[in-house]
């Protein structure tokens, strides 16, 4: 990969995977809000963008091999979020038991898995009208029309994040030292 790419952009993609397994874990499994997820995946492209770079120790005077590494660590992280994203997604698509608090009106009364979560689609406020509107009619449709929308988000993942990494980088090449800096031997 050293052809293409400096060492520090593989370190930083590695690195992009770890904020994105935290962020993951924070914003999708302990406390589920995906739109806080959106929001933090293209600011860790953005963050892993510069670091490739500055990782690398990369000078001004080569803005080709600046992009080519913020792309990479970039692309790298945005896979991640969005393969995270939809792993957390078929997990819960697939065992989803129905248990809604009794405040809620108590479990709903449906197979685990796909049927359940058409089901709590339903049960939502304006849920079946919402559905009805959107052309879903049937498990099957539902199915067809739920995993197009988590398609969709992982598609705004991989974009944004590989994105705001390359604005990263651009925004590491207008301050990037003019000249290689030596460490002093010790």
């Amino acid at each position: 990969m050293s052809r293409f790419v400096d060492r520090g952009a593989t370190v930083a993609a590695f690195v992009g995977i770890g904020m994105a397994l935290t962020v993951a874990v924070s914003f999708l499994m302990v406390i589920p809000i995906d739109p806080a997820y959106i929001v933090f995946a293209p600011l860790s492209g953005l963050l892993i963008g510069w670091y490739g770079n500055q990782r690398a120790g990369q000078v001004r005077g080569r803005p080709a091999r600046i992009a080519a590494n913020a792309g990479w660590s970039g692309l790298v992280t945005a896979v991640m979020f969005a393969g995270l994203f939809l792993a957390v997604k078929i997990f819960f698509f697939s065992l989803d038991p129905g248990y809604r608090d009794e405040r809620q009106g108590g479990s709903f009364t449906c197979t685990a898995g796909p049927e359940c979560v058409y089901v709590r689609y339903q049960g939502a406020d304006g849920g079946a009208a919402a559905l009805a509107a959107a052309g879903v009619t049937d498990l099957t449709s539902f199915t067809e029309w739920y995993w197009e929308g988590q398609m969709g988000t992982a598609r705004l993942l991989v974009g944004s994040t590989t994105l705001a990494a390359l604005v990263g980088g651009l925004l590491y090449w207008a301050s990037a030292p003019r000249e290689k800096r030596e460490e002093p031997v010790a």
